[in-house]
């Protein structure tokens, strides 16, 4: 039996961009969850409430936190990042930090909705790690 592919039967995943403040940054390390070793990056961002309905109209699910409008942007690869100026940025992106995240969907799940895969990482404004927070 041949089987025969068309274009209808490839979903073509365009880069996208978003921005928002960072609340959980695992760029360096995989997640954990519940012990084990999830094999992904990621980065969960807190966005404005237009953008969230951007990506909730394309079938993205998005968490509402305190009222903040909530994703988790995740990749299997290392993730590009970048500093405002486009140099290269090291280590883990603080809490409260601006960025702006370069992403892909991928086809939707009947029930966990479109995903979103991160690309790469651009720290707009760096937020301040206060003593307290080291010093606990």
């Amino acid at each position: 039996v041949q089987l025969m592919l068309t274009n209808e039967d490839y979903l073509i995943m365009s880069s996208q961009v978003i921005e928002g403040l960072v609340n959980f940054s695992n760029v360096t390390k995989h997640d954990v969850f519940n012990g084990q070793d999830t094999g992904t990056f990621s980065m969960t961002i807190t966005m404005s409430e237009d953008d969230a309905a951007t990506l909730a109209a394309q079938g993205v699910k998005i968490k509402e936190y305190e009222g903040n409008k909530q994703r988790k942007f995740k990749s299997k690869y290392t993730i590009g990042m970048y500093n405002s100026e486009g140099d290269r940025f090291e280590g883990e992106v603080p809490y409260n930090s601006r960025v702006r995240l370069k992403y892909k969907t991928g086809p939707a799940h009947p029930v966990h909705g479109t995903p979103v895969y991160l690309e790469a990482v651009k720290v707009l404004e760096l937020a301040e790690v206060s003593e307290e927070a080291v010093d606990f």
